[in-house]
């Protein structure tokens, strides 16, 4: 693993590391508004027109065709990309290296602030990590493999691929056994429809106050549910990430009763998360809120309900919409947010 500070490089990065994963941080930590955002991503496209949008902040960037171009190796074009970045937009970059978009993501999660970490040695870089470190295993199952003993992704590399499959199934067993090993079949699809949205709150100060854990929670959900409905999307499962006071974070997911971007039942399993997680006087420096699995809206379907509750909910979130879309995001918001 090599580690860049302050966009000067440490060590060139291995040959073989051709994909970055860019995460953007905006003023205060948080997302670029959107304006910035597209303009980041055409920034990214500068280097190579192998681009992905990946959320709303980030982007997984194919750079093989141009490090001759550019006569630099991953890590150079990491630092080249982040001074540009904050020369242009004010904005910074969280940056991860390696030769897959896999490991890139992994690479990214562990990277700090205004730093770039490049994957030199895959087994290396995998061995020791929980087996919930790899991108796309779920909770579920993390803890199938790890009521085995599989709870790290060397002991799941060092398993045979037959008890891996009488586990989990013979397709996610496979997936597992590849990934522990490193194997990415993934590409970088460029100009692929975002599958996930997301969006964070910084406080101020580190946060002890379960109520301010909340209300920012409620205006998470409500900026992700009017997101999603101005672009006729719906998601599957909610995914929230706590991060503490010494940077630490914990991150738990759930999945959604039914695909939704009603801003009522996002709030509410955005609660049920936090709830979940029974923090107990924890500092907390930021919560992130990430709607995943997005579809269409009109290839999902909704539960018919008696409530008439419900429905008004619905009709006045509707109201609302266009109300912001009009007036600006903060022409209606819940009254509790106002203060």
């Amino acid at each position: 693993m090599t580690t860049e500070r302050g966009g000067e490089r440490v060590r060139p990065g291995p040959p073989g590391t051709t994909v970055l994963y860019v995460r953007f941080r905006g003023a205060g930590g948080g997302p670029p508004d959107g304006a910035a955002y597209a303009g980041l991503l055409g920034l990214l496209a500068a280097f190579t027109p192998v681009v992905e949008a990946v959320g709303q902040d980030g982007a997984l960037v194919d750079v093989r065709g141009a490090l001759r171009y550019f006569g630099r190796d991953a890590a150079g074009l990491a630092a080249l990309i982040r001074v540009r970045a904050l020369a242009l937009y004010g904005v910074d970059c969280v940056i991860g290296a390696g030769p897959s978009p896999l490991l890139a993501r992994m690479a990214a999660r562990e990277a700090g602030p205004g730093t770039t970490l490049v994957v030199g040695d895959v087994a290396d870089f995998l061995a020791g990590r929980p087996v919930a470190a790899l991108h796309g295993v779920g909770p579920s199952t993390a803890r199938a493999l790890c009521g085995y003993g599989l709870d790290t992704v060397d002991r799941v590399a060092a398993a045979p691929l037959a008890v891996l499959q009488r586990i989990l199934g013979a397709r996610a067993g496979r997936e597992v056994y590849e990934k522990a090993h490193g194997i990415d079949r993934t590409r970088v699809v460029p100009n692929a429809a975002a599958r996930s949205v997301a969006a964070e709150r910084t406080f101020p100060r580190d946060e002890l106050d379960r109520d301010r854990h909340r209300r920012a929670l409620l205006s998470l959900a409500g900026e992700l549910g009017a997101q999603m409905r101005g672009e006729g999307q719906v998601c599957r499962s909610l995914t929230l990430t706590v991060r503490y006071a010494d940077r630490t974070t914990t991150t738990k997911s759930r999945a959604l009763a039914e695909p939704t971007a009603h801003s009522a039942a996002l709030t509410g399993a955005a609660y049920r998360l936090l709830d979940a997680l029974g923090l107990q006087r924890a500092r907390v420096r930021a919560l992130a809120l990430r709607a995943e699995g997005l579809v269409p809206a009109e290839r999902a379907a909704h539960q018919l309900t008696f409530d008439p509750a419900d429905e008004k909910a619905r009709r006045l979130e509707a109201v609302a919409d266009r109300a912001r879309a009009k007036y600006g995001p903060r022409a209606v918001i819940p009254g509790s947010l106002a203060a």
